[in-house]
């Protein structure tokens, strides 16, 4: 692997250094809306959004392996009616017993947001994809999207997705508080279909994505809550025997937002421990803050600021090893992106790390939200560029 500049920045001690490299992804020119997970055994599963010449689009993915190269590229599915969005986008995982399992966005009527979130099952290793209905079943032409996928404890796929059957319209009107609430909702999938459906929030933030982490026999689920008065404010609910506790707020940062801000947060979990990565602009300042659990999610302690200031973008994500806690966002200064990582001891109490890792071509909302994972004790990244109007993927490496 070829090591480039990358606008590498090294720090002075006590921050150590570290090396940026280039990872070539194989997605083609023109992809776009990179999702990033680890399958069991290890191997980085890179997804991707491939236009067709017939003006529809493809879900396209490669595995990379340990000490590999990337592994031929195969496709999950492809449609004509595809919702394609720059924050809401597919994601696909591998479950421990092999199955590959992917969401897409599929149009359900008229309305510029009025869409569904189907899933799509492998059990043969990729060779065969079978579509599924989608994962809710009340039929309405509104907004069902920001999904986040995970091993169900006991076997099985676990989704959850925001649903806005009670919006009324698909317009993304009750982004600005108009309309009824935005939902969050959870199900279970096996090979034999839907399992199971749950209600869990009846009001949450309208457009952010939402994201999951296995805890130890359970499963916490992070996404930005909707209370009275336009708060919205960071919320983990846990799913422990069996069935989901009620939700927790994870810093009372009170930020009265009066129009969802399309950033959610990113959660990660080691044995009993979780860390939750978030952008708010409470008190006037965007910043990017970073909470620690030592109950499994029950509760958080007071949150480390990461960064703060006008130039914040977030789009944040958060990956957790044994060396620490890394963290990666967007920021925006002088009309010109920059992707950074940070890398924090498990208490918080100490930054090891902070790299700018790359300059972005693009700026605004055409380069989306990177993708973090970290294997043998590095960071792994990828991410959307837009260069002469047109999408491309990049990705990059960073080991300590």
């Amino acid at each position: 692997m070829k090591t480039v500049p990358f606008a590498l920045l090294l720090l002075a001690l006590p921050l150590q250094a570290a090396t940026v490299s280039e990872w070539a992804l194989p997605a083609p020119p023109e992809s776009a809306q990179p999702n990033l997970s680890l399958a069991p055994g290890g191997d980085l599963v890179l997804s991707w959004i491939e236009r067709r010449d017939d003006g529809g689009h493809r879900l396209a993915y490669s595995r990379y392996p340990r000490g590999g190269d990337w592994q031929p590229t195969q496709v999950a599915a492809q449609g004509k009616d595809w919702f394609v969005n720059w924050a809401d986008f597919p994601a696909l995982q591998v479950l421990e017993d092999g199955s590959l399992w992917a969401h897409v966005l599929v149009k359900n009527g008229d309305a510029p947001y009025a869409y569904d979130v189907r899933l799509q099952a492998s059990h043969d290793g990729g060779k065969t994809w079978r579509e599924m209905p989608a994962v809710h079943d009340d039929g309405t032409p509104t907004e069902h999207g920001f999904a986040t996928l995970w091993p169900q404890p006991g076997g099985g796929l676990g989704i959850a997705w925001l649903d806005g059957r009670h919006t009324g319209g698909g317009g993304h009107g009750d982004h600005a508080g108009h309309g009824g609430a935005m939902t969050l909702r959870t199900a279970v999938f096996t090979a034999q279909g839907k399992q199971a459906e749950t209600e869990l929030d009846t009001s949450t933030c309208d457009c952010c994505q939402t994201d999951s982490a296995r805890s130890g026999d359970g499963v916490l689920l992070a996404y930005r809550d909707r209370a009275e008065g336009e708060i919205r404010d960071i919320a983990v609910a846990r799913f422990e025997d069996g069935r989901w506790q009620a939700p927790v707020t994870v810093h009372d940062d009170r930020w009265m937002m009066p129009a969802c801000p399309v950033n959610g947060p990113a959660i990660a979990a080691r044995g009993d421990q979780a860390w939750v990565a978030w952008y708010t602009a409470a008190g006037g300042t965007p910043s990017l803050r970073l909470a620690r659990s030592d109950t499994g999610g029950r509760s958080f302690q007071a949150p480390t600021i990461v960064a703060r200031g006008d130039s914040l973008q977030g789009r944040v994500d958060v990956a957790v090893d044994a060396s620490g806690v890394w963290t990666a966002w967007i920021e925006e200064r002088g009309g010109r992106q920059s992707l950074w990582l940070t890398r924090h001891g498990p208490d918080l109490a100490a930054e090891h790390l902070r790299l700018k890792v790359a300059d972005l071509a693009g700026r605004g909302r055409g380069t989306g939200f990177p993708r973090l994972q970290l294997r043998g004790g590095e960071a792994w990244l990828a991410w959307t560029e837009i260069v002469d109007g047109k999408p491309r993927l990049r990705g990059a490496r960073v080991a300590p």
